[in-house]
Order: structure tokens, then sequence, then C-alpha cells
């Protein structure tokens, strides 16, 4: 929810109390350039104050839209709340950047104490029954006000928000839902600790170089790097982070080291030890199923699919059973190739798991005579970054210069302005694209501040970008993998989605989209990743600047269906894992495991592929914004293939007339239309399916 104040007013009279030294600079007038974060002076104890004044001061403005006497208006009731809480939001999305990218003890113990908090204000301001009336009166008489598409989808958002989150509800249900809510942010918070202190705790050490054969000299020297900062001279360490893990499932010839590794991460969050989470995911899935029966829903995923272009469960699993079926029989078909190929060795063991990595780069290696390592060379991740900036400066016309005096958090940091063709101003890029202790697994784009209009005057965009690849070691680059090139690509596709962003209010700008669509904009960017006039821009040895061969080239593109049975089966496994768990119209009295096997069961999974991720981390729907969610990426990938088709059929990938209509229609929206009118006005028609199994290899 959001919410204004009067901040001048405000801050002069907070500080006209205090001493400089004692001013909070969360709270104080950023004076830096473009009004981005001042992390040089932002310490972790600023943090609980910030947050505690600046709930007071959203209630205040609360307060004054309750108590305006003059009829309710478009401006004075939605407006206002819409802008409303703007140093909260500010203080919440640096706070948030850094539990996920420097987290720590503090920041957990802040984690704990404030998000309860802001759960029981964000509900005191959704229960509020005189503000909840001045909006259904504006709700009521939409049709006689006059507005724009944006101002009514915005007006309607507010209305079924607040039903949503309890307007409706009788006294004695606002409070049970309230206590639902803040136990719901409690669990979410200890199940994110859990699983990154689990990521942290395992380290595979390996003292005899005789157990690193077959891996690559990069991945050995991360690995000594790694031993070296943990004071283990002399030795190597693995961990089940992803930059380590999957070099290590590929090529390690140790059978033994990697059914290890990888056992320590599909058993992350199910050790039975103190972080373990097995117990705190059924109590979440239960009190959601709770939740969405006092809001009037079958079940979680009903009351989250009814806001989203899916609509309802139903369509979620028939998206997911048509491309089900043709997946895992391809899999089975590249466990079978796999399988000949372990007894062609002279072995007589049973593919598992924890080979498929291995086997899959011999085989690829054996049918296209690509190995990974050959490519590794021309991704230096700097080449990289400047690939990913040169295609938007193609597509779009927009420009992107590093800037060395605007402040960061962590020295892995780069900071760029965007700017138009012209040089005009349009936001500022953040990237953090290596691992440390202190970040969360995995990849994401975020705000320090969202673009809207304030009082007719653009507010530009503060985006990151945070990611965990292979860094650099030594005197030698950060070379990323083919999959952490597209991943940055994928993230780069979400800043833009929040650059380029164009429009008026903030709570439906940017990618504030149905979180099936959200996706849409990030996976578009995958297909140009790995187009040969894209390939040679960035795609440079890193020693010679020699442009990647076209044999490479081509080696690449036959290789491109390779492995996407698997890959698409791991995946669309953690999506039915998701709708299952969110689907209970009953509390689950089983135990978490059990619940997954019979899931997996239910499709058919076969016992040499897991879940993309299994319960107990899984992360995206028990400690972020995804549950009855992780379909999207599958569903926005039908939008995707088929948008990139459009490219394609016009003869030119970088096609000016479509770029235009791109920017203007997806990048540049938000949420002011419909995510299916937006995507027809940018298409002409619907997306078909075929586009999407054609590029995996599934039809």
């Amino acid at each position: 929810m959001k919410v204004k104040i009067m901040v001048l007013l405000f801050t002069t009279l907070f500080f006209a109390g205090c001493n400089s030294k004692d001013i909070n600079p969360l709270l104080d007038k950023w004076e830096t350039p473009f009004e981005t974060p001042p992390f040089n002076s932002i310490i972790e104890e600023h943090y609980l104050p910030a947050f505690y004044e600046t709930i007071k001061l959203q209630n205040a403005e609360i307060d004054a839209i309750v108590n305006n006497t003059n009829t309710p208006t478009f401006e004075n009731t939605i407006v206002a709340i819409d802008n409303s809480g703007e140093l909260l939001k500010r203080v919440s999305r640096v706070f948030g950047a850094m539990n996920g990218a420097m987290n720590s003890d503090k920041i957990q113990e802040i984690s704990k104490e404030i998000y309860p908090k802001l759960s029981e204000h964000f509900d005191n301001i959704n229960m509020n029954p005189a503000l909840f009336t001045k909006i259904k009166v504006l709700y009521e008489k939409k049709a006689k006000l006059n507005l724009t598409k944006e101002q009514s989808i915005l007006l309607d958002n507010y209305y079924k928000d607040f039903i949503r989150g309890g307007a409706n509800l009788n006294k004695e249900d606002k409070a049970k839902l309230g206590k639902i809510n803040i136990e719901l942010s409690t669990l979410s918070i200890q199940f994110g600790e859990n699983s990154l202190k689990e990521t942290n705790k395992f380290e595979l050490v390996i003292e005899n170089k005789d157990d690193l054969v077959g891996l690559p000299e990069s991945v050995i020297a991360n690995a000594a790097e790694t031993a070296t900062s943990k004071g283990k001279n002399g030795k190597w360490i693995f961990t089940i982070s992803k930059p380590s893990l999957i070099p290590f499932l590929q090529y390690s010839e140790k059978r033994d080291l990697r059914e290890k590794i990888y056992t320590a991460y599909f058993m992350s969050g199910n050790n039975s030890n103190e972080l373990d989470n097995k117990n705190l995911l059924v109590k979440m899935a239960n009190l959601r199923l709770e939740k969405a029966k006092l809001l009037g829903y079958d079940s979680h995923a009903n009351f989250v699919l009814d806001e989203q272009m899916a609509k309802n469960p139903s369509n979620v699993y028939m998206l997911l059973e048509k491309v089900w079926t043709p997946a895992i029989n391809r899999a089975k078909e590249e466990s079978v190739e796999m399988q000949k190929l372990i007894t062609n060795e002279g072995n007589s063991f049973k593919l598992a798991s924890w080979d498929w990595w291995y086997y899959s780069e011999k085989v690829k290696k054996e049918k296209y005579n690509l190995d990974e390592n050959e490519l590794r060379p021309y991704f230096e991740v700097n080449n990289v970054i400047k690939g990913v900036f040169g295609l938007a400066t193609t597509l779009f016309g927009i420009t992107f210069e590093e800037r060395n005096d605007i402040q960061k958090y962590h020295p892995d940091v780069k900071v760029f302005e965007v700017k138009e063709a012209d040089g005009k101003h349009i936001g500022i890029l953040y990237t953090d694209y290596f691992p440390r202790d202190s970040k969360r697994s995995g990849a994401w784009m975020d705000e320090f501040r969202r673009q809207y209009k304030k009082d007719g005057k653009m507010v530009t965009p503060l985006i990151y970008n945070v990611g965990n690849f292979s860094k650099p070691t030594g005197d030698m680059p950060a070379l990323i993998s083919l999959d952490e090139t597209l991943t940055l690509f994928h993230e780069f596709g979400h800043a833009l989605h929040g650059l380029l962003s164009n429009c008026t209010y903030e709570s439906v700008a940017a990618t504030e989209t149905p979180r099936d669509f959200v996706e849409f904009p990030s996976q578009i960017m995958e297909n140009w990743a790995l187009q040969p006039e894209v390939l040679k821009t960035y795609a440079k040895n890193y020693e010679t600047g020699e442009i990647i061969p076209l044999e490479l080239i081509n080696k690449i593109k036959k290789s491109s269906k390779f492995n996407q049975g698997f890959a698409t089966t791991e995946y669309l496994a953690a999506s039915f894992l998701d709708m299952d768990w969110h689907t209970i119209t009953e509390p689950i009295t089983i135990d978490a495991i059990t619940f997954e096997t019979n899931s997996m069961n239910k499709i058919g999974l076969i016992h040499e592929i897991k879940p993309r991720y299994r319960s107990t981390y899984f992360n995206h729907i028990f400690s972020g914004g995804y549950s009855s969610g992780y379909y999207s990426y599958i569903w926005s990938e039908v939008l995707d293939a088929d948008a990139f088709a459009a490219f394609k059929e016009s003869g030119n990938i970088f096609n000016p007339e479509l770029a235009k209509k791109y920017r203007e229609f997806i990048l540049s929206s938000g949420g002011t239309d419909d995510a299916m009118e937006l995507y027809k006005k940018f298409r002409g028609l619907e997306p078909g399916i075929e586009p999407l199994l054609e590029r995996r290899g599934l039809n």
C-alpha cells in the first residue's frame, strides 16, 4: 500500500531540535547526484529509527486524508494515497536492497523487528473504514469522474486492494487477518534467513589436488581464492552457491564428490537442525489458506491469481500440462542417451540427479563438439555488459555512462547514468554481479526509486541489478558461463522495464504489472543475446580481443535445443510444486517432504531429475513474492517467444518500428492498461504457444 505526507514540513520540524551529528541520512534530504542513496553515511543503526519515524509520518498523512471534510475527489483521495509514504518507501527500498545483497546479523535482527511492524502498519491502512469509504464513494461513481485510462485503473486497483486487504471484514475477522499477516511476515523472514545460512554453512573442502580432476583452471582458481578468503590457504573450497556448484557438477570426474555437494544442495533446509524449514513452510501454506478463506477464496492460489493474467489455477495447470508432456518425454530420451554413455564407459551405476550436469556436458561435446569451457573466454563480464548496453542503444537509442561520483554500497557495484539519444537523463542503473556471503543466492532487479510524475514533473528511477556470477580471480577477469550471460541479459530486461517507464502514478508504473506479465520484458532479452548479430558485438576473447568465431556461433545455435527436456522439466516440476502447495483447500497435516513426494509422483517426475527448487529452499514462494506465481516464467515465455517471432518475421531483429512499439506499449506503460491489451497493441494479436515449443525443441 502507498501513502503520502507533508515531507518538507515534517523534515523541518523533526530536524529543528536535532544537532547535525544526530541527523539520520535516511530521513535527511539527499544532496547527491540525482538524489541517489548516500551509502557512505548510512549505517545499520539508522534503519530502525528511520522506519519508526516514517511510519508515524505516513500515519499523519493518512489521518489528513481521512479527516479532510471536502467531498472525496480523485486528487484528494486516490492521488493523495498514491503519493504518500514517500520517505517510508525510500527507507524500505534501501533496507530491502541491503537485506538481499549486504545481509548481516544486525540486518536480520532489524528484519525480525520491523517487518511484522510494517505488516501491522499496512493492515491498519487497508482496514481503515473511513479511508475505504472515501475510496468506495469514488469507485461507485467512477463513470462520472471523467478519468483517463491510467486513473481509472489506479482507482480500480485501490478499491480491489483494500477489499483484498480486509476492508470488508468484520472487526473480529480483521483482527484475525492482521494476526495472520504478522505471522506470515515473521515466518517468511525466518525461511529466508535459514536458506542463506544453509548456503553459507556448507563447504566442500578439497586438500588433495587429484580430487580436482576434470575441473577447468578458472573453476579451480575460484575455489582456491574462496579457500584463501576463509583462511584455508593451499586448499580448495566449493560451495552450494550456483557459480561454484554448477561448474563442479559439470566437470568433476569424482562422482562421490559430485554426490556429496549436490546432496548438500538438495537437502538444504531439510537437515532437522536449527535451520530446518519443513515445519515453517507447512505452517505458511496453512496460514495462506486460512487468509484466503477469510477473504472469500477457495485457496491461496485462487486469491493470488484473481489479479494475474492467468485468473485461476485451472488455467495455470492447463498451460503447465501442455508443456509437461513433451518436456518429460524429451527428458526421458536425454536420460537414455546419458545412460548409454555411462555404460559405454564401462560403468554399471544408474544415472542419478548429481550425474546429470556431468553427462549432459559429455553428450553435448560428443554431439555438437561444444565444450562450455570453449565459450567462457568469450564471455568476460564487462564485455557482456557492453553488449547488452549496445543492444539497448540499437533498439531504443539510449546510452549508458559509468559514474564514479555516485556512492555505492559495496566495491563490486558499478553505477551508470542512462540517457536518451539526445542526452536527456533517464535514470541510474546499479550493477552488483559477484557472490559474497552477505548476498542471497539468485539474480534480481529492484529499485531505490520508481519512476512517476509529481506535480507534472518526471521523477526519474534508480534501478539495480544483482547477480551471483563467476567472479574474477587473480589476474583473470570474470569469465561467466553462457547460462550466466543469459541471466545477465534477463535481469537487464527487468532493468529496462524500470528505467523506461513513463507513467504518472507510482502504483502502476514500471514493473507494477501482473506477475505473469512482468517476466516477459526480461525473458525477451535472452532471445537477442544469442543472435549472431548480437554475439559479435560482445563475445570477444578476453586475451586476444578476437570476436567469437562463426564456427562457435553455429555450434551454440545447433545445441540451443539440447538438454531442453531437463531444463523444462526441472522448471515445470517446481511450478507444479508451487501450485500444489497453494491450491490446498484444507490444512495440510502431513510433513513437507511427504507432500512434495506426492506432488512429484502425481506428475511422474523421473528420479534422475529434482525440481529446480525443492520446498525447503524454494525462496521464490516462501521468502519472496512468487507464491502461486512460479509458473509466471513459462506464461511470460509464451509472450516473449511470440514477441521475438514478430522481430524475426519482419526480417530485422532490430526492426526500429517494432522496437518503438515495444518500448511504448510494453516498457513504458507499466500497469496502465490490461496486460493482454498492451500486448495486442504491440503485436496486433494474442500470442500462440507454438513459438515457445519450437524454441525449446518440444514440438
